[in-house]
């Protein structure tokens, strides 16, 4: 877990900035902008598993729906290219999780972790059941998952919700836990113009939004 907190000190490379594209696209149902951010992505050096990860974590920020169409069309890719004779490389699987028993207390203990304390409040007395999914699935199930490290998942996450309407108070939080987790504002910051070449312009002005609130 520690290894995932480490600071970067290098600028965004182009498979992060393509997995936020990638969950950028995703989340907001742009197939074929989708499969292009895919085709690209594997091209310069994501694996199956680094984009399977991405897009089955989606369906907790923008639903089952998406997270299932935005699979399909990852399927497809991968087999599309395989019979143009292209090689991409299955990554990585998760190491040993958590049992189901054990997965609330290790949920919660990567929810402090990515925060930076513990996670409390008036909307979470008065709805419990949320509190308890937040915990035990979308930071136990999903983050305990150590084939893929929480810089790229918190980038996915900026991706995908600076992507959607209605969600800047999340996307600011997720942007709180991206720097917690050892990107910078200035890292973040690339991901502004990456997004507006590449046809995902809408996000690129939330999260630009979003970005200065912090820095102001």
């Amino acid at each position: 877990m520690t290894a995932f907190m480490q600071k970067q000190t290098h600028p965004l490379n182009e498979q992060q900035k393509h997995l936020a594209l990638i969950a950028a696209f995703a989340a907001t149902g742009e197939l074929p902008h989708l499969g292009a951010a895919l085709e690209n992505g594997l091209d310069c050096g994501l694996t199956i598993s680094d984009c399977r990860e991405v897009l089955v974590q989606l369906y907790a920020y923008a639903g089952f729906p998406r997270s299932l169409n935005a699979l399909g069309i990852l399927m497809k890719t991968v087999e599309a290219r395989h019979l143009n004779g292209k090689s991409d490389r299955e990554g990585s699987q998760p190491g040993p999780m958590p049992s189901p028993q054990e997965m609330l207390a290790a949920g919660t203990q990567n929810q402090i972790a990515l925060v930076g304390s513990p996670v409390k409040g008036a909307l979470f007395d008065f709805a419990p059941a949320a509190d308890q999914y937040l915990k035990a699935h979308l930071f136990g199930d999903i983050f305990a998952r150590d084939n893929l490290d929480w810089k790229s998942r918190e980038l996915a996450t900026v991706g995908a919700l600076a992507a959607l309407s209605g969600v800047e108070p999340q996307l600011k939080a997720h942007l709180g836990i991206s720097i917690n987790v050892g990107l910078s504002a200035d890292q973040l910051q690339e991901l502004v113009p990456y997004f507006k070449a590449r046809g995902a312009e809408k996000a690129a002005q939330r999260l630009e939004n979003e970005l200065n609130t912090l820095t102001a």
